[in-house]
């Protein structure tokens, strides 16, 4: 049975990728899958938990994920901390479109639409932000980096810097934003100053 679930979230998740929440229909979900509509909804009482699930799972793969490049040994946190960036670089910037962040892809659509995938979407920026601080932190004791007086702002600077560079990539269809928004993040981290 958690086959099936896991199943139904990662067809989701490709054809969420491409075209975006309200872009999916149940039925053509159910097509891709191929389960039931009772097997749906078995695990989720409708698309918005659907929804708030598929984001939940994204969530904590992500932060799977950002342990092991934040987490790195034998690296310093400002390595660390570039390496994260690069990875959101490649990815976004790729054409495969299941490897975008779907809180990059999904904040606009679902801010208004859904406040249950709202609030896991918030949850979600605010443990990659608190995570990001906590590295900037180390960055301070390591040596890597300068010690910043308010290394959560300048986290939550960081995550907007890219947020918009996504939305600006994925308008242009280049990287010039990513580029820009590396060259930002290299300029304010090892800067000691205000971050606002």
């Amino acid at each position: 049975m958690t086959d099936t679930r896991q199943h139904i979230l990662a067809t989701g998740r490709t054809l969420v990728a491409r075209r975006g929440y309200t872009g999916v229909g149940l039925t053509e979900l159910l097509t891709q899958a191929g389960v039931p509509k009772g097997s749906f909804y078995h695990f989720f009482k409708s698309k918005e938990a659907f929804g708030c699930a598929l984001l939940d799972s994204f969530v904590e793969g992500y932060a799977e994920d950002l342990a092991a490049t934040l987490d790195a040994p034998d690296t310093n946190a400002r390595a660390r901390l570039m390496a994260y960036f690069d990875i959101w670089r490649a990815r976004q910037s790729g054409e495969a479109y299941e490897a975008h962040c779907l809180v990059v892809k999904l904040s606009a659509e679902v801010a208004e639409l859904s406040p249950a995938m709202r609030d896991v979407l918030a949850r979600g920026v605010c443990a990659i932000t608190a995570r990001l601080a906590s590295v900037i932190r180390e960055g301070g004791a390591d040596g890597s980096l300068p010690a910043h007086d308010d290394a959560s702002a300048l986290a939550t600077t960081l995550y907007q810097i890219w947020l918009g560079a996504s939305l600006m990539g994925a308008l242009s269809r280049d990287t010039a934003p990513y580029d820009s928004a590396m060259a930002a993040t290299a300029a304010l981290i090892d800067h000691k100053g205000p971050t606002t």
